[in-house]
């Protein structure tokens, strides 16, 4: 646990809820999201969280999908207070019309 100082900045919040509303605006139609989860993540240098949001699709086939929503999920620029969009991947789920959103954030 860290102890509040009047030194020390306070660390920014998770973005979960915030990068779930961005993504929801930036996925194509006939595409949902399901229930989304988040666990923190961190390295010897960066903190973080892995998000994760499984998707439906309503029609069409899920690896052209999966690849292109991969090329235009890295192309965007995330506006997240505090954090940065360190990678994104985007994979075919367990279920033929599945899909899965992993994008991982690390504190600015």
């Amino acid at each position: 646990m860290t102890r509040w100082s009047p030194v020390q900045a306070r660390r920014p919040g998770c973005p979960h809820r915030r990068l779930r509303h961005l993504l929801g605006e930036a996925l194509p139609p006939g595409l949902t999201i399901g229930a989304s989860t988040f666990r923190p993540w961190a390295s010897a240098n960066f903190v973080g969280a892995r998000h994760l949001f499984p998707c439906d699709l309503a029609a069409g086939e899920v690896a052209a999908v999966s690849a292109a929503l991969q090329g235009a999920l890295s192309a965007t620029e995330w506006a997240l207070p505090g954090h940065v969009v360190a990678d994104v991947a985007v994979e075919c789920g367990a279920a033929p019309d599945a899909l899965r959103i992993e994008i991982l954030t690390v504190e600015d």
